[in-house]
């Protein structure tokens, strides 16, 4: 399995614990930036991360900022992304087992270490529920497809 990473300056700190954290459970990490505390705009490295998963290249992506919403807010702009804030245990299971969510986005500012690190492991383990959640995520695609994303 390969995960892309990415973090503005509000997530930077939050995105080396990850980073390493997924190193340690065998999991491949393409680490996209940002490279240092500085700030820098979410939308730039949202979008390094929402391209790579929106063309097949990874398996999913992790990003954060301050809140993960406006990390989420640029990725959902990405064709077949579902981008995904989750901030406990049971959003991060229902993101992927009735959203087959690819993209995780979480809060540097708001979540500690340990929860994030739960919440990412959650996600990564559940598996997608498919029946009655197919033909809604079909009904994005559709709606995808005619808003030209």
């Amino acid at each position: 399995m390969k995960i892309a990473i990415a973090s503005d300056h509000g997530g930077f700190e939050l995105k080396g614990d990850l980073v390493q954290f997924l190193k340690k459970e065998g999991i491949e990490v393409e680490d996209l930036g940002t490279k240092g505390p500085d700030a820098v705009d979410y939308p730039d490295f949202a979008s390094l991360v929402a391209r790579r998963v929106s063309g097949g290249e990874v398996d999913g992506g992790v990003l954060i900022c301050g809140t993960g919403i406006g990390m989420s807010i640029v990725a959902n702009k990405f064709q077949n992304v579902r981008a995904a804030v989750v901030s406990d245990e049971y959003t991060a299971r229902m993101a992927k087992a009735h959203n087959n969510a690819n993209i995780l986005c979480l809060g540097g500012r708001v979540q500690r270490p340990e929860v994030a690190q739960l919440l990412v492991k959650t996600w990564l383990s559940t598996p997608f529920e498919g029946g009655r959640h197919e033909g809604r995520l079909q009904k994005i695609s559709s709606i995808e497809k005619k808003s030209g994303c």
